[in-house]
């Protein structure tokens, strides 16, 4: 039953990888548009939404290469296993987004100084054909997994970006072709890189909170100490640490002093308290009648 159940999750595993090597092929194709329509046309924020895609297929790529290693089993080095690598995946990803970002700032300013002409016509077809394709990929990426995997979630804000930026596009090449509003471009260019440094910094934020250890943010170390101290088997709370190994487990590693009377504890009730109202299903709880950890741990209000 369970090799049953292993061997259909990697079959499923498998199916999701084929979508998103699906998606990295039609970015590039895309990509390798967008820019000869970009150098044709003289639109910058083509040009840039042209880089954009790129970057969206090398968010996937890193996505998948992400994925693979982070399936490897746990062994004696390594043993929480491979899955914080879907989170330097993420870390990666959020990165290339904030300089994607300040890259097109620049150019846009850049392009300011230096104007070109531009074919409105050419930007609109070229980012019409762009926004269909966007659109695809960014439904590829959140079927394979983007809504609860912060590696996917990654690639897959790539994808929704890039459709925003094609619609910011259109919208420019519109606004050239009916009022030679050619400023326009350089407005949009300046949107979309707000948007993309934004969403980059967001992502960043997530999994440095993650790789740094700290607190998850939906969980309040205070109120646990609380309940905790609320138990009749609990004296003190000495020391207590909460992290995140990756975007969906959560540990807790605690040394408590317990009451006289509660020598031959069952640690039991603590860990359905956290499991229940927390979910946190790995706990390490130690009795201990001094903190032996010193002033190097966070202090527990008393």
């Amino acid at each position: 039953m369970s090799h049953d159940h292993n061997h259909l999750h990697h079959n499923h595993a498998h199916q999701h990888d084929g979508k998103l090597n699906f998606a990295v092929f039609i970015n590039i194709i895309l990509t390798i548009v967008q820019i000869i329509g970009g150098v044709l046309s003289g639109s910058l924020s083509l040009i840039a939404d042209a880089l954009h895609n790129l970057s969206d297929a090398g968010a996937i790529l890193i996505a998948i290469f992400a994925r693979k290693i982070a399936r490897r089993p746990a062994n004696s080095k390594m043993t929480f296993g491979f899955k914080r690598a879907e989170i330097l995946g993420a870390l990666i990803n959020s990165t290339t987004l904030i300089i994607v970002g300040l890259y097109l700032i620049y150019e846009a300013i850049n392009k300011f100084f230096n104007p070109q002409p531009i074919d409105g016509w050419i930007v609109v077809w070229i980012a019409s054909i762009a926004l269909i394709i966007d659109a695809v990929t960014a439904w590829l990426t959140y079927q394979s997994g983007a809504k609860n995997n912060l590696n996917l979630k990654a690639a897959f804000i790539h994808n929704m970006s890039d459709a925003l930026a094609s619609v910011a596009v259109i919208i420019a090449g519109s606004l050239i072709i009916l009022y030679q509003w050619y400023i326009v471009d350089l407005l949009a260019t300046i949107a979309i890189s707000i948007y993309v440094i934004y969403h980059g910094y967001s992502l960043a934020k997530q999994t440095m909170i993650i790789l740094m250890q700290a607190v998850p943010e939906n969980i309040d170390i205070d109120e646990i100490c609380e309940e905790l101290e609320s138990l009749t088997m609990v004296s003190k709370i000495w020391h207590l640490h909460v992290w995140q190994l990756d975007d969906k487990e959560i540990f807790l590693e605690a040394s408590l002093e317990f009451t006289p009377s509660n020598s031959q504890y069952d640690l039991n009730p603590i860990k359905d308290l956290l499991k229940d109202k927390y979910g946190i299903h790995h706990s390490t709880i130690e009795n201990s009648a001094n903190n032996a950890y010193g002033n190097n741990c966070y202090d527990v209000k008393q």
